[in-house]
């Protein structure tokens, strides 16, 4: 199936992609979404337009066919960074036939020439989930960008490139940092303002992340010592484990033997992944778990300490307060303080 998109910004995106497909376009306090048809396949695309002439979208989805997404409008296209965190897809631009294909974590950075396209390519029966960040370039330019200071010279030529002068394509090595913010994305449940906020402060995050790699990547000096996928797949395997077995107080030796590697490798990959050891980012996860369930549970400290793994409350109150500067008891008499004065304000 061949779906032709005419417009922008990504709002107006969402909404003809939506009529090709004659469906409902939902619109969520500016984030629209549009339901993939049953006869063409599941999941969803999402995206939301923002001010700074940045847009963010996503294609969480599997297709029953092959389907290709054309983007022809006949004028200049945004500089696009997109980054794939499950399956895979294609991209060429629109007068090519060179297909790059995006393999799970990896990103492309793509600036089409004049008024040339692109071309996405989701393949049959692969469950895909990718990103797009849209520059409007033109419209990003009145940001105060400080001149683009300290940016390497490609990129600030890149977005300073208002009119598309010069045709660009970088594809980076893997990485989940970006793969891991796109969980958060899907996964944090705010609405409304908040919800539009947040998605804007992730849109920025995502934008320095795919920055750093190609930074990264370009320094010949200072080469992550992580390049393979396979590497980079057993690091995620792990720390989706340790978010998922918050209870347990897991090795590093058991995580390193389950993954299908060693620990010094597994180490050096959580070092490069989230620049802290496997034991720290452990710790990272149980104290932010326990930190949700002070905030929304009706759990008490020792039913929290019992549920993260821990067995020393005194042990949990130090490592708590050293990483959030206040103690669970203050968190939680807090808390509970608000509770009170919502209360009393209703009774008033």
């Amino acid at each position: 199936m061949r779906i032709v998109v005419k417009t922008l910004p990504v709002n107006e995106i969402l909404e003809d992609i939506a009529e090709t497909l004659d469906t409902e376009l939902q619109d969520r306090s500016g984030e629209l979404t549009v339901e993939i048809p049953d006869y063409l396949g599941e999941g969803y695309i999402r995206g939301v337009s923002f001010d700074s002439g940045m847009g963010f979208v996503t294609y969480n989805c599997k297709f029953y066919e092959d389907v290709e997404f054309h983007f022809s409008l006949n004028t200049v296209h945004p500089l696009k960074f997109i980054f794939c965190s499950e399956g895979n897809v294609g991209h060429c631009f629109q007068k090519s036939d060179q297909i790059h294909k995006i393999d799970t974590y990896q990103n492309i950075v793509v600036s089409s020439n004049g008024y040339e396209g692109h071309i996405l390519y989701f393949k049959k029966d692969v469950a895909t989930h990718v990103s797009s960040l849209e520059i409007i370039r033109s419209v990003f330019a009145h940001r105060s960008n400080y001149d683009f200071k300290d940016l390497d010279p490609t990129l600030k030529e890149l977005f300073k490139d208002a009119v598309s002068k010069k045709q660009f394509f970088y594809q980076g090595n893997y990485s989940i940092r970006a793969a891991d913010l796109m969980d958060d994305i899907n996964t944090k449940e705010y609405t409304g303002f908040l919800r539009n906020l947040f998605l804007e402060g992730k849109a920025f995050e995502m934008l320095v992340i795919q920055i750093g790699q190609y930074e990264d990547d370009e320094n010949g000096e200072n080469l992550p010592k992580i390049l393979r996928k396979s590497d980079i797949e057993k690091v995620d395997y792990v720390a989706k484990r340790i978010q998922g077995d918050l209870s347990t107080n897991l090795t590093v030796e058991s995580l390193a033997k389950e993954a299908g590697t060693n620990v010094n490798k597994l180490q050096e990959g959580f070092k490069y992944v989230y620049n802290l050891t496997v034991n720290k980012y452990m710790q990272h996860v149980k104290l932010e778990a326990a930190k949700e369930m002070l905030k929304l549970s009706e759990k008490n400290i020792s039913e929290i300490v019992t549920s993260i793994g821990l067995n020393n409350r005194s042990y949990f109150s130090k490592i708590f307060k050293e990483k959030y500067g206040v103690s669970p008891k203050y968190f939680l008499r807090t808390k509970k303080n608000l509770q009170n004065e919502e209360v009393e304000e209703e009774q008033n």
